[in-house]
């Protein structure tokens, strides 16, 4: 998976989500773009956004526990930092994408890699 974080911003696409009054501090906002399935986190007032699919078992991961940064697998355990999609603890051995975010004139956007 890739850190999409990183890319040169020339090779993204932001894309309109929602109102930033929409996704509060603690909350999360799960959707779907272009075949994606995408969660974004707000910790304390900070956006992050990252793949909604264990690199573990293919599941779900946007409804497991967050500890500090690290979102914790809810089947078997596996720990994603959501700042990085960064592995941090096994079972899963494959980081999960992490996206770009961003608020402008009250709207959250997500970077996406351009085709």
């Amino acid at each position: 998976m890739f850190n999409y974080t990183t890319l040169d911003t020339s090779k993204i696409e932001f894309a309109e989500i929602a109102p930033a009054s929409e996704l509060p501090n603690g909350e999360r906002l799960f959707l779907e773009i272009e075949g994606r399935a995408i969660v974004i986190f707000n910790i304390a007032g900070q956006l992050f956004a990252i793949g909604d699919v264990c690199t573990h078992d293919d599941g779900p991961l946007g409804d497991g526990d967050l500890e500090e940064y690290n979102i914790v697998c809810p089947r078997h355990g596996a720990e994603f930092d959501v700042r990085t999609g960064k592995v941090m603890q096994m079972p899963a051995v494959v980081d999960i994408p992490a996206y770009p975010v961003k608020v402008e004139g009250g709207m959250i956007k997500i970077g996406l890699p351009r085709e």
